[in-house]
């Protein structure tokens, strides 16, 4: 997890990436597509999962400090707490990653990759993990959200401490029940004053590491296969270069569920 401002580094590392892949196998290169990439030995790669959490603390992978919900926190309006606590939790998931490797653990909710902060906007009550949120409030997402993530990434010159996510993105604030599925409908302005300045400000703020794409639709396509945000925004409007990765299940939510729906409507 290495940082660099050197473009001598980076066209380095990219294309010592660029080698590896290209003596992958097809299956190989889909293994690592998932949460729990699998370990390639002939080439030296170890397995490792993805999926970390720490909203308010890394407790799903043991003992671990944890901190009130992060829009309990938000009331405060404390940005350099937010940021203290960013750092506890970014050193703490660097110990017990440590810890965990040194014994060959390399189980669910101990890698470095942390699915955190959760910057949605919290409008509807009705949506179960409104409290993950740092409230209603665009401007006070956007300072909470670039303070936890400089917490948990850290300002070490030559590494991350662990890589923050910017989640879910975007427009994904309920209601619950269909949020697999349902279309978002917001106006140019909602959507560009209200869901995404936050998003905005953690890839060029913040320096975010890790984007997460929401489950809901935006304009009939689902978000993790939207040309306009992942593309046309993310990456050409703020210049994202950075890893981007679906929610849990995603991907099967319309590969396979649109199918079967489709199927269905014949």
């Amino acid at each position: 997890m290495k940082r660099t401002k050197n473009p001598a580094k980076e066209a380095e590392y990219r294309k010592r990436a660029a080698d590896l892949v290209a003596q992958m196998t097809l299956h190989e290169k889909v293994s690592q597509m998932l949460s729990w990439a699998p370990a390639i030995e002939r080439l030296g790669i170890p397995a490792y999962n993805w999926w970390s959490e720490g909203i308010h603390g890394v407790g799903r992978a043991g003992t671990a400090t944890v901190f009130p919900q992060a829009i309990g926190m938000a009331a405060a309006f404390d940005e350099d707490m937010m940021e203290q606590v960013g750092n506890a939790v970014g050193v703490e998931a660097r110990g017990k990653y440590n810890m965990c490797r040194a014994h060959g653990d390399r189980d669910i909710f101990k890698g470095l990759t942390v699915w955190a902060p959760n910057i949605n906007i919290f409008r509807d009550p009705r949506w179960g993990r409104g409290m993950e949120t740092y409230g209603e409030d665009p401007y006070l997402t956007e300072r909470m959200g670039v303070a936890v993530v400089k917490g948990l990434q850290g300002d070490d010159p030559k590494y991350f401490k662990t890589h923050a996510c910017a989640k879910h993105y975007a427009v994904h604030s309920g209601p619950e029940w269909n949020r697999h599925e349902f279309d978002v409908t917001v106006t140019p302005r909602d959507l560009w004053q209200t869901y995404l300045p936050a998003f905005e400000a953690l890839v060029k703020k913040g320096n975010v590491q890790e984007v997460m794409c929401a489950y809901n639709r935006y304009q009939g396509k689902p978000c993790c296969s939207s040309d306009k945000l992942l593309i046309d925004i993310l990456r050409n409007s703020w210049g994202y270069e950075n890893i981007i990765l679906s929610d849990c299940g995603a991907i099967n939510d319309f590969w396979q569920r649109d199918e079967q729906i489709g199927r269905a409507s014949c």
